[in-house]
């Protein structure tokens, strides 16, 4: 085999990939724009395997280039971080295939909450692209692969439809050099660590929080309205006392032998003081330390948000992993 000729076909493979999808790029095009502009909300994006990770890269750079995004992985949405969609949100939700079963299980929970989703894929056909609101066609003549089975041509096509989305909302939101440099201090990820956790806590009315005492089904309430898949209790003085998350809400039900489809019938479990269930001394930190401080407590403690305290013990702020990696709105102060 002559090595060089081989890879000039896988390449040349690729870019008549783009060629076709560069061809057929139509009106599902320019409404997945409308749907994103109209969006009050972050474009979440979905998709496992090797979508998954080209679905990650999009996140990325979605957010660097104002538009707010975040990665949901379609397994993990169902068994407790679906929390992170709200209304408002737009989904891009990726399949070659358009018949992924662990996303396809995902979008009726998602068209629930009155989500507008994006289908990227290959099959317009699918069940995926018939569940979908718009339809990008990302199809492919054939893979690069000599077998035909790893993804390479088809995820090249996905990764530029994103570049191009994002670039085109760029231009259409009128993205600056400086707006650019803001979502990129120093251009690295340590950099952008080195700020305080007080330049990208949540605060005010957006911490989701409830009192010492509050039945659990309010606090579910607040955890579900404010979309980080947690809610923080305090007392009269505001301190804090515990934190619930979405995983406590699937554990309690595990302990109590209920499920999700009998949760409302447990008029018992809704009416206790979330106190009775609540994990209480959680972890938490100081608005004054570095965002690179958050991300290690984060990480030793497989967490994905920390409470902030003020040297007064009152609560002042939350910080999610979204924002200390720039998933999400980066926010600094000016």
């Amino acid at each position: 085999m002559d090595i060089l000729n081989r890879a000039k076909e896988v390449i040349d493979i690729e870019i008549e990939g783009l060629k076709r999808v560069r061809a057929q790029l139509g009106q599902g095009f320019k409404r997945a724009v409308e749907l994103i502009l109209d969006s009050k909300g972050r474009v979440v994006v979905c998709g496992i395997g090797k979508s998954g990770l080209i679905g990650r890269k999009i996140s990325a750079t979605f957010s660097s280039t104002g538009t707010p995004s975040v990665f949901l992985h379609p397994v993990e949405a169902l068994h407790g971080d679906l929390g992170v969609v709200q209304k408002g949100d737009v989904v891009i939700a990726i399949s070659n295939s358009g018949n992924t079963q662990e996303l396809l299980r995902l979008i009726p929970v998602l068209k629930e909450r009155g989500v507008p989703i994006i289908a990227f894929t290959g099959n317009p056909l699918s069940r995926l692209a018939k569940l979908s609101d718009c339809i990008i066609d990302t199809g492919v003549e054939k893979e690069a692969c000599s077998l035909g089975l790893a993804p390479t041509a088809s995820t090249t096509a996905t990764l530029a439809v994103g570049d191009a989305l994002a670039v085109v909302l760029l231009s259409l939101r009128n993205f600056s050099e400086q707006d650019f440099r803001r979502n990129h201090p120093s251009g690295t990820l340590g950099e952008r660590l080195k700020i305080q956790v007080r330049e990208v806590m949540i605060t005010g009315d957006k911490i989701p929080l409830v009192l010492t005492g509050t039945p659990v089904k309010k606090a579910v309430a607040e955890m579900d309205k404010k979309g980080l898949g947690t809610v923080l209790v305090v007392d009269g003085d505001g301190a804090l006392i515990g934190i619930f998350t979405d995983g406590d809400v699937r554990r309690t039900l595990l302990r109590r032998g209920l499920s999700h489809t009998n949760f409302q019938d447990s008029h018992d479990l809704g009416n206790i003081p979330i106190d009775d269930i609540m994990t209480q001394q959680p972890k938490f930190i100081s608005p004054d330390v570095l965002a690179a401080d958050a991300l290690a407590i984060m990480e030793e403690h497989l967490i994905t948000v920390l409470p902030v305290i003020e040297e007064t013990g009152r609560l002042c702020g939350i910080v999610h992993l979204h924002d200390l990696l720039g998933k999400g709105e980066f926010k600094f102060l000016v």
